[in-house]
């Protein structure tokens, strides 16, 4: 199948399966107000794959794919959706240092009137945490390191971020607290024999994210959704390098 219309199918299944992520709905979730959770959150570690079904999560990882206009070219997020608020694009000049990852980020955050929190620096991308003016966590973000391209992380801050992700103003409801997100991951990771601990729980819009662990370093990190419980791992940074608190 040529390129353009393997990624626009690829576009199209997402697209369906986009409100049922939204929800952070793993298949056979129950969406009622008499949701029965599992004893152990078991999300797929590659839902709505944006190029092929069967591909790893790592597959996320293709930032030729994420850029400019609507999904009908393979998993794109930005201008042409919900405005263009969602996507900055870089210079072209490589971002090499977490200082001009932060300042990539900076911009970006100025759209949404957010500042940058913490910054990461990964063997794949750079990570970014967004807050609001008054320190509440509000999204996060990803800067390509190739090209300084911008734009809201792939995984649960498009699909399950309630403020600022691709279904914005969704009322889903909180059924997990902080600590039981704490806990569905610890399950999560023991039911993988993953050697992985998790750190703490930041809490952003429908959704929290925690840090993987090994021998107390960061590792990784994962989310689990506030309604459904259901866990994602974020497969696409690759190896953890260094962090920048300012």
């Amino acid at each position: 199948m040529p390129t353009t219309n393997r990624r626009t199918a690829a576009a199209l299944a997402a697209l369906a399966l986009a409100g049922a992520l939204a929800a952070g709905c793993a298949p056979g979730a129950s969406t009622s107000s008499t949701i029965s959770l599992p004893p152990a959150a078991t999300g797929p570690t590659s839902p709505s794959d944006c190029w092929r079904p069967g591909t790893s999560g790592d597959d996320w990882n293709h930032w030729g794919s994420w850029g400019p206009g609507m999904m009908g070219e393979g998993c794109s997020w930005g201008p042409g959706m919900m405005g263009g608020h969602y996507w900055l694009r870089g210079d072209g000049a490589p971002v090499k240092t977490l200082d001009q990852a932060r300042q990539r980020a900076a911009a970006f955050a100025g759209r949404l009137g957010l500042r940058v929190g913490e910054v990461m620096q990964f063997s794949k991308n750079f990570y970014a945490e967004l807050d609001t003016i008054g320190g509440k966590p509000a999204t996060e973000i990803l800067v390509d390191p190739a090209n300084g391209d911008t734009g809201i992380e792939y995984g649960p801050a498009m699909m399950w971020n309630t403020d600022y992700g691709m279904h914005h103003g969704g009322q889903t409801p909180t059924r997990i607290s902080p600590a039981q997100a704490q806990d569905r991951a610890r399950q999560w990771l023991r039911d993988r024999d993953s050697g992985l601990t998790v750190g703490e729980v930041e809490a952003y819009p429908g959704y929290y994210t925690l840090h993987t662990l090994r021998s107390g370093k960061i590792n990784g990190m994962l989310s689990v959704n506030a309604s459904t419980g259901t866990v994602w791992d974020h497969t696409w940074h690759g190896r953890y390098i260094a962090t920048s608190q300012k």
